[in-house]
């Protein structure tokens, strides 16, 4: 009877170990090459057993960084004030972000009905990058009206954040006025930023985010990494 791969006893002891505590959750794991010379392998043996890990969720690689030991999921509320900065804390995660581009366009179709805009009207659109401990969990693209806030990229390239954007330009407080969840595959650019594989899966995010008079101020588009983030809903948003 054939024994056990090599590689794949590699994987079993690393992930024992990481169960042990001797890795923690967002710890580099030791280099290919000391890795290697570990188990007496070559690196390709090593990187299949990695490959394996990460396949199921328990690693994650970063490009030119390392191999790294992937969070548990994280629990994130869907709820009427969703803040990600403060839901990430109160699961006692450590949240950052990153503006991949603010640009001003027309609104399209889609866009325009969202935020009961007139045909031509103009949005500022922002591309963000979201992370809970130091983990890419979430691409988003968002939408805001230009004629209401037409100072809104100056403001926001400088706050990095929507919430202490829209305090600054007169709206102290806003709310969700509805989300449609619907599970997707990830395309090349999303895996890309998310440290991902093409295909895997994503929980995509649509909602509209509306001040205290009930006009919508935001339409956004939110994928998040499905294995790194668990979705939750009060009893009171059904």
């Amino acid at each position: 009877m054939a024994g056990t791969p090599v590689w794949k006893s590699i994987s079993l002891t690393l992930t024992e170990e990481i169960a042990q505590g001797r890795y923690e959750t967002g710890s580099k794991l030791p280099p290919e090459t000391q890795l290697a010379a570990r188990f007496g392998v070559n690196r390709h043996t090593v990187r299949r057993a990695l490959a394996e890990m990460a396949e199921k969720g328990l690693v994650h690689a970063r490009r030119g960084s390392g191999v790294f030991v992937a969070a548990a999921p994280t629990d994130y509320p869907l709820g009427k004030r969703v803040r990600f900065r403060q839901s990430l804390r109160a699961a006692g995660r450590t949240p950052g972000g990153r503006q991949l581009a603010i640009t001003t366009r027309g609104a399209d179709a889609r866009e325009t009905e969202a935020l009961e805009l007139s045909p031509g009207d103009a949005v500022h659109v922002t591309d963000s990058l979201s992370f809970a401990d130091g983990q890419p969990v979430a691409v988003a693209q968002s939408c805001f009206p230009a004629a209401r806030f037409p100072s809104f990229p100056e403001v926001h390239r400088e706050t990095q954040s929507v919430t202490e954007s829209f305090r600054a330009l007169g709206v102290p407080d806003y709310t969700r006025a509805w989300t449609r969840l619907t599970a997707v595959a990830a395309n090349p650019t999303q895996a890309l930023h998310l440290m991902l594989k093409e295909g895997d899966p994503l929980l995509r995010s649509v909602s509209v985010n509306a001040d205290a008079e009930g006009r919508p101020i935001e339409f956004g588009t939110t994928y998040f990494a499905g294995q790194r983030i668990s979705l939750t809903l009060a009893a009171e948003d059904f």
